[in-house]
């Protein structure tokens, strides 16, 4: 998922993207299974509920192991390895990788309910049609644009819905320079989410294991980033001959966006509340406003006469599997590198600005073959982030944040390209290595000079 974006999976049940599972008897059990690790994660304070999340998860994931696919097998593989190892090793490790795996299990959950609960309401289907009226140039970035802010409570499932537009206009109008820029658009739309979105997983595992960075100064750099990226990304694009992709013209009122808007500032506004006046740890406070929204969403539906019940969770295994999975195996890791190392550590300066700079091209290698931006993260912030001077981890954060970006936006194994494959047609490795590549180079040296620039002005 990553936010995921990496190797990942998508989700929003109700955008129709998730096939159905195998063992119909278990599903209930299963779903049963996600709502108690969400109650988990958000309880996380609590003693003991981090490891009772950690078990709900694998215990959900292996009912539903005839729907996994081949990357979340081989996840849980090597977890299953380093448990052993851990066991024997370092076993007050484990309580923390199962803290960890719940907390992040916690927050995509928590975004795939919100994601799906607001599925149902007219207003989504509204705004996200509007993105396709007007010019070449104000299309790509309404479209670019649209997706990012659609992504902030949707996660992947504004792919999903993109995806599903384009697949309308080409299905009308066959294959054209409109429909593949409206596909660039939408993956670097979602691309840029790790960056900008409040509630993205990149966002909410940088600021748990760094827990001295300010979340505000993180996003003060990472959104204006992100628009800079999307902004760049036009000059990306194909030369377009006839309107092929104009949506039939109907006017969108300034409701549905203004309503969706202040949802999304709600969200993030509780979230920041949450996080920094009441000192709630930000994974935590991500998890747990998803979940009031969803909760005041569905009263809200009851009070209007419409169906106010929980969406079935039972179909959530391969999203469990990668974003789990994954933090446990980053956790495990750290906590075994860093207990080889020296207690005091003298390194020179110069070394961290190096660091900043080439760690958005180390999460974008590791992408290109299919690992999975939370490993790389969790690495990078449990190792690099116990060692990094304090003063400078703004550095770190923007260096794990640029390249987690990087990362969901040209890799052919990120979920919003292997999604978007599913829906329009145009392979993952196409648009990741065809049309994204040169943008991808881009973006991966100014994300790093920036890392680098604010990591030695922090020394």
């Amino acid at each position: 998922m990553v936010d995921a974006a990496g190797s990942h999976c998508p989700c929003a049940r109700r955008i129709g993207v998730l096939r159905k599972p195998g063992g119909s008897m278990l599903l209930p059990l299963r779903s049963l299974l996600a709502y108690l690790a969400l109650t988990a994660a958000v309880l996380l304070f609590v003693p003991g509920a981090g490891s009772l999340g950690a078990l709900c998860v694998v215990t959900a994931i292996m009912l539903g192991w005839q729907d996994l696919r081949g990357v979340p097998r081989g996840i849980l593989a090597v977890a299953g390895l380093l448990f052993v190892i851990a066991l024997a090793v370092n076993p007050v490790a484990l309580l923390q990788a199962a803290d960890n795996m719940t907390r992040l299990a916690g927050v995509i959950l928590a975004v795939m309910l919100l994601a799906s609960v607001l599925g149902r309401f007219s207003d989504l289907q509204a705004v996200s049609t509007s993105l396709f009226q007007g010019r070449a140039g104000v299309r790509y970035g309404g479209i670019a644009f649209g997706t990012g802010l659609i992504s902030v409570p949707l996660n992947f499932g504004a792919v999903a819905l993109m995806g599903s537009l384009i697949r309308h206009r080409i299905d009308q109008h066959g294959d054209s320079p409109a429909t593949r820029n409206a596909t660039r658009a939408a993956l670097r739309g979602f691309g840029v989410s790790p960056l900008v979105s409040p509630l993205s997983i990149s966002i909410a595992l940088t600021l748990t294991l760094l827990p001295a960075l300010s979340g505000m100064a993180l996003l003060g750099v990472g959104i204006p980033l992100g628009v800079f990226i999307l902004v760049l990304g036009l000059g990306w694009r194909e030369p377009e001959i006839q309107p092929a992709l104009q949506a039939p013209r109907q006017r969108v009122g300034a409701g549905p966006w203004l309503r969706f808007s202040t949802l999304i500032l709600l969200i993030c506004l509780a979230v920041f509340l949450l996080s920094h006046a009441l000192n709630v740890s930000y994974a935590r406070a991500v998890a747990t406003s998803c979940l009031a929204t969803v909760v005041l969403a569905l009263l809200w539906a009851r009070l209007r006469g419409r169906p106010g019940t929980l969406p079935d969770m039972s179909t959530v295994s391969n999203e469990l599997a990668i974003v789990g999975g994954s933090a446990f195996i980053g956790s495990l890791v750290s906590a075994l590198i860093l207990a080889g190392l020296p207690t005091t550590m003298t390194l020179p300066l110069w070394l961290w600005p190096l660091l900043a700079l080439l760690l958005p091209a180390v999460f974008f290698a590791a992408g290109m073959v299919g690992v999975n931006p939370i490993v790389c993260g969790t690495l990078a912030g449990g190792i690099l982030g116990s060692l990094w001077p304090e003063p400078a981890l703004l550095g770190l954060g923007v260096a794990i944040i640029g390249g987690w970006s990087t990362t969901a936006m040209g890799t052919p194994y990120a979920a919003n390209a292997l999604l978007m494959e599913r829906f329009t047609g145009y392979r993952a490795r196409h648009a990741s290595l065809r049309w994204n590549l040169g943008l991808s180079r881009t973006c991966l040296i100014v994300t790093g000079v920036l890392a680098a620039g604010l990591t030695w002005n922090g020394l």
